[in-house]
């Protein structure tokens, strides 16, 4: 009697899948989508509803392939067109993932949104940005949670606001160059002083003089309000100035002359050199002591690598030296063993003569 292969024709295994599920009226409705294409049809990137829906079938458990019944379909979304609440569940669906890729996405999110903190504040103390590591030390102080449906930007100028409550943190400010005509620029001057912004140079020289200036990131649209009325233009230079303190050379140009304790150079170099050679000798000691090889305590004394030191257990050195460690002697070295054997070649040559 043949046996005949008996397969399931009523079950469709999906496989790769990404499912969107949605709640409503009480049951549980689910489509299954590719992988990495829901976030790219919510974010307008994906057009092609093809390429993001496998089947546009509506389940109750795409992991069993169940399909969800008609007449719930009508109870919760008032038609039973497959396609049409497909959308809808795509749209406002939550996406299921793995433990893994959630803990992935969370971390990955956490970490941008501190970067763009980072890029955008300074300590008010120091007027120097924070590391990103501070960052992130603030944002577990504050007990800050990613929210994955709102946007890292967002989140970053949200959290701004809440680090100010409790840390020396503010936004750092824009550094622009602000240009007018010469009837408008003390009315401009005035307003940069009610701004309270910092000025950084003036040009009065040409018919239409400019300011470069720092102002605070949410005075931006104001000024540039303010230039369109003037017929002015802005230019932006710097999104996030930082303070740079003493890094160069030109705030030194007119440092007074103070007198030096370094010494002289003639006398710094022979110092320098003696202590280079020396550190040198004493490096490529220690590098040749390194390179010498296995150490035999029997002789004490280095013997190669491995293959000279098994050739070293059977050389005459070795067993000359255990021969007298068996005595309670000391080892010798390989001059004083070739010195000793052959003392003892003449012993046994004066042997054979009888006098």
């Amino acid at each position: 009697m043949s046996k005949t292969l008996v397969q399931p024709v009523g079950q469709k295994r999906l496989t790769n899948v990404a499912v969107v599920r949605l709640k409503k009226n009480g049951q549980r409705f689910e489509i299954a989508c590719y992988k990495n294409k829901v976030l790219s049809w919510r974010s307008k990137v994906e057009k092609d509803i093809d390429e993001v829906l496998q089947s546009q079938t509506v389940y109750s458990n795409v992991s069993k392939g169940v399909l969800a019944k008609s007449k719930d379909l009508i109870k919760a979304f008032g038609t039973d067109d497959q396609s049409q609440i497909c959308l809808e569940i795509l749209e406002k669906g939550e996406l299921q993932v793995a433990g893994k890729e959630r803990d992935s996405q969370y971390s990955s999110q956490f970490r941008d949104i501190a970067t763009i903190v980072m890029q955008k504040t300074i300590n008010t103390e120091t007027q120097r940005p924070y590391t990103i590591s501070m960052i992130e030390r603030l944002m577990h102080e504050i007990h800050f949670s990613v929210d994955p449906n709102t946007s890292s930007k967002k989140q970053a100028l949200d959290l701004i606001k809440e680090l100010q409550k409790h840390f020396p943190i503010k936004r750092s400010p824009m550094r622009l160059r602000l240009v007018v005509p010469q009837d408008n620029f003390s009315n401009l001057i005035e307003k940069t002083n009610n701004w309270d912004a910092t000025i950084v140079s003036k040009e009065e020289s040409s018919t239409q003089p400019s300011i470069v200036c720092e102002i605070e990131p949410s005075l931006f649209r104001e000024c540039d309000s303010l230039l369109r009325s003037m017929q002015g233009r802005l230019e932006i230079l710097s999104v996030s100035s930082h303070s740079e303190s003493d890094t160069h050379v030109e705030n030194y140009d007119n440092a007074p002359d103070e007198p030096s304790n370094i010494p002289s150079t003639s006398s710094t170099i022979p110092t320098l050199s003696t202590q280079l050679e020396m550190s040198s000798v004493s490096s490529t000691g220690e590098e040749e002591e390194k390179n010498k090889g296995s150490w035999c305590k029997t002789c004490e004394a280095f013997v190669g690598d491995a293959k000279e030191y098994r050739e070293h257990f059977k050389s005459e050195w070795h067993k000359h030296n255990l021969k007298r460690k068996t005595r309670g002697l000391g080892p010798v070295s390989v001059e004083e063993c070739l010195a000793d054997a052959g003392m003892e070649d003449l012993r046994g040559d004066l042997k054979e003569y009888s006098f």
